[in-house]
């Protein structure tokens, strides 16, 4: 069985990072170097170290019990790139809200993005080192979710991480389906 999910979030919240820790293959990446013009045009605040942006898309596949492959479509976060959203979003069965409590707000066109397409989704808090920590009951506060949503705290740097997060997307893609809920 081949699943379609899409990897989705703010400028930063380590999209990148998610489908290369998970992807048993050597993942296809669009980055390009960081340029001083997309950093006029990008808020780079609190990113001072990042050196490259997605202009496309990340890809990666992994595969779960020799007959589920999941293939990760990550999105670019920028808000100039966002038009490639509907193209990458076609038949995903499930998406992740990548979201960084350093910059919370910038999941919110995300979440818009796939509560309008009644996309069933998951938000992932990706723990930076440096960033704030909350529990998922002031996550869900303050991103305004559905109490339905699951809420995960992770490292994508982590792999055994990075899957749970992927479990959780599928498992609450199938319990929608399954229950012929609009998504949430």
């Amino acid at each position: 069985m081949a699943i379609k999910i899409l990897i989705a979030g703010g400028f930063g919240a380590g999209k990148t990072t998610l489908v290369g820790t998970a992807s048993e293959i050597r993942p296809l990446r669009t980055e390009t170097s960081f340029s001083e013009a997309g950093r006029a045009v990008d808020d780079t605040s609190g990113m001072a170290s990042k050196e490259s942006t997605t202009v496309a898309m990340d890809f990666g596949r992994i595969t779960f019990q020799s007959n589920i492959v999941l293939y990760l479509f990550g999105t670019p976060g920028q808000k100039r790139f966002w038009f490639m959203w509907d193209g990458l979003a076609r038949g995903a069965v499930g998406a992740i809200v990548l979201a960084d409590t350093r910059r919370l707000t910038d999941c919110f066109g995300a979440i818009d993005f796939f509560e309008q397409r009644g996309t069933p989704f998951v938000v992932a808090v990706n723990c930076f080192d440096d960033a704030p920590r909350y529990g998922p009951a002031r996550i869900r506060v303050a991103l305004d979710l559905d109490p339905g949503v699951p809420i995960v705290l992770c490292d994508v740097r982590q792999r055994e991480s990075a899957i749970q997060v992927l479990i959780s997307i599928v498992e609450h893609a199938m319990r929608m389906k399954a229950s012929g809920s609009a998504a949430r």
